[in-house]
């Protein structure tokens, strides 16, 4: 195969990868390193070191306009960045002493808890009344549009949310995934906070997390120019059509559609690392 002819596949992946990934809301990155590892036979450190790159590409595309429509809480993602920064670092510098085999397997689970979340029913209901002092002390309530009101929400429960943040950023650094569904998790579930403001505002994090890991990738050699080039023009292109698709898609099939997907490159990841393919 010809460096011309990867390129145009690999950048013909990436763009599915990105639509994918947009229109779900997971982000492309746990679509990248499969494909990365599975079907170009990518070293999995490379692979992850590609799709950190894509993230931070992706991330601050799309996480602009979202500040501009007043639903990201900027004050809550520049908070929870101090714990999924700190713990993007230290999952970085763990997955230098990591078989890859067991990055693999990591990878497969994670990506099978993705699929799962994808599915469950999201808090759409703002929480009214606060009870919790350091959200207050801390000023992270908010309020997003809403059909043409304003709805104003109060935020739970900071410490458990900050603490699933620092978790999620390891397993950023450790994996090169955004760990999009497990900070929609901290604060949609633990923190109490509306989907919609949970999701714009983990999408606003995932750069800065997937930055502080990348800088230590970069360090060792794990990104290459020429792997992450097509990826990263191919995962925007793949952003920008989703996000024009998605508000006249069935949002519900495409999440079913997807856990399906990535539920099959779970197992796939899984087996290729217990058997030593990867």
């Amino acid at each position: 195969m010809t460096i011309l002819i990867f390129t145009l596949i690999l950048l013909v992946g990436a763009y599915l990868a990105g639509l994918l990934g947009s229109l779900t809301g997971l982000g492309g990155g746990v679509v990248i390193i499969p494909l990365l590892t599975l079907v170009f036979n990518v070293d999995i450190r490379y692979a992850i070191g590609c799709a950190l790159v894509a993230s931070i590409a992706t991330s601050s595309g799309s996480a602009a306009a979202y500040i501009k429509e007043g639903i990201t809480n900027i004050r809550i993602g520049m908070f929870l960045e101090i714990g999924t920064t700190t713990g993007a670092i230290v999952g970085a510098l763990i997955a230098e002493f990591v078989s890859p085999h067991v990055i693999a397997i990591l990878f497969g689970l994670v990506l099978l808890f993705s699929a799962a979340m994808s599915l469950r029913k999201k808090n759409e209901d703002a929480e009214t009344e606060s009870r919790s002092a350091l959200a207050r002390k801390l000023k992270l309530d908010g309020s997003y549009p809403a059909g043409g009101q304003t709805v104003i929400y109060k935020v739970q429960n900071v410490i458990g949310g900050y603490s699933l943040m620092t978790i999620a950023g390891v397993i950023s650094g450790l994996l090169g995934i955004g760990s999009g569904a497990l900070k929609v998790l901290a604060m949609d579930t633990v923190m109490r906070i509306p989907f919609k403001v949970s999701t714009t505002t983990s999408n606003f994090m995932i750069g800065v997390t997937a930055a502080a890991s990348a800088v230590v990738y970069f360090q060792r050699g794990y990104i290459d120019p020429g792997l992450a080039m097509p990826v990263v023009i191919g995962v925007l292109a793949g952003a920008f059509t989703g996000s024009r698709i998605l508000p006249g898609a069935s949002v519900k099939k495409l999440r079913i559609l997807f856990s399906i997907i990535i539920s099959l490159l779970a197992m796939e990841m899984i087996y290729n690392g217990l058997t030593g393919k990867l």
